[in-house]
């Protein structure tokens, strides 16, 4: 059971990565609206599709370590 749980563990480190890409991401979207306030409206375009990418990725973790939990105890 101890290497299931570390297996999880790892697959949820997925998470971790996927908030500090967001983070990242918002705040250069922040910067970018800044210095071109005019070109909000394609910022947030394009800083939603990277946040709903960058969180799938964080949600296919989150599978994968319910699947480990689930099929491997």
């Amino acid at each position: 059971m101890g290497l299931v749980a570390l297996g999880a563990g790892i697959a949820v480190l997925a998470c971790a990565g996927a908030g500090i890409g967001i983070g990242i991401a918002t705040s250069k979207a922040a910067e970018a609206v800044a210095r071109q306030p005019e070109a909000k409206g394609d910022i947030n375009k394009i800083l939603l599709l990277g946040c709903a990418l960058a969180e799938s990725t964080a949600i296919y973790g989150l599978v994968i370590a319910i699947m480990i939990i689930m099929f491997l105890r």
